[in-house]
């Protein structure tokens, strides 16, 4: 437990802090699993469009401090790969 002002006051903001990062976390994956439920169902133009949306968010997620830049680079570049084979597909 924690005995001085200083570390008290640190646990304080960590609790705050760790359910702020939870909410972004989960914002974050709500946003991908749109897009990877567009893919499933074989909808090209509701992936773009879900991809589109989840881009920004998960950059935002690398700014904050949630997740690393080259997790959101992987998924992103992965996401964005099948999304283009779904076109190609399709056509």
């Amino acid at each position: 437990m924690a005995n001085t002002p200083q570390s008290k006051k640190r646990a304080r903001q960590n609790e705050r802090r760790f359910a702020i990062n939870k909410a972004r976390r989960s914002r974050i994956r709500t946003f991908i699993r749109k897009v990877e439920e567009a893919i499933a169902s074989g909808d090209q133009d509701a992936a773009v469009t879900a991809l589109r949306a989840a881009q920004p968010e998960m950059m935002r997620g690398v700014t904050k401090g949630v997740l690393h830049k080259n997790t959101v680079a992987r998924k992103m570049s992965r996401l964005s790969a099948r999304v283009k084979a779904l076109g190609a597909a399709a056509g």
